[in-house]
């Protein structure tokens, strides 16, 4: 597989849209500079800062990396049939904040429920802006320890623990842990 092209695509997203970059920037609230870096490839997005700027333009991860992907109808699925919805933004030098890898099971908007199987490496981090969005969110770690932080509230949850909110609180997942963090997660309406 080829290595997607996060900057092109979002400029032709943009540019579709009929925005401009400071327009772009002002709808997502990041900085204006951000959204020429990322489309001239000189800077990768965390995945917090890519949620963000696919709100401005109205849409979500699985939009963004796979466009024309046609529901089938499946009701059953494979690992291999997961959508990968992040592992194509991160480049091999980006390991300070850890990697995180989100695969969404079929079509999340066609059935109005986004279910995730989420792993977190160590030290993994959604980011220190917090994510807000509307709907709710849960999930239950099925291995590792993950810290879930959810307004002013934190704690580190453990396999078998579980979270559910709503997704208007500010939120963050990070693994403060020394081996990789699993979650199976769903949202309603989608977010990614």
């Amino acid at each position: 597989m080829s290595e997607f092209d996060v900057g092109n695509r979002l400029k032709e997203l943009r540019i579709a849209s009929g925005l401009s970059q400071r327009q772009l920037a002002d709808a997502a609230g990041v900085p204006h500079g951000q959204i020429s870096m990322i489309e001239t490839n000189k800077s990768s997005p965390s995945v917090s800062s890519l949620r963000k700027i696919l709100g401005g333009l109205g849409i979500g991860m699985s939009e963004f990396f796979e466009p024309d992907a046609p529901d089938d109808g499946a009701v059953f699925f494979t690992p291999n049939s997961f959508r990968d919805l992040t592992s194509r933004i991160y480049r091999e030098h980006d390991t300070i904040s850890g990697r995180i890898s989100l695969k969404q099971v079929g079509d999340a908007r066609t059935n109005n429920l986004q279910i995730l199987h989420e792993t977190y490496e160590p030290g993994a981090d959604t980011g220190e802006t917090m994510l807000e969005h509307f709907g709710n969110e849960g999930g239950v770690v099925i291995a590792g320890e993950l810290e879930v932080i959810v307004g002013t509230t934190s704690r580190i949850l453990k396999t078998g623990d579980a979270y559910l909110f709503s997704s208007q609180e500010p939120h963050r997942f990070r693994n403060v842990g020394d081996r990789p963090a699993m979650v199976i997660s769903a949202c309603t309406p989608p977010y990614l």
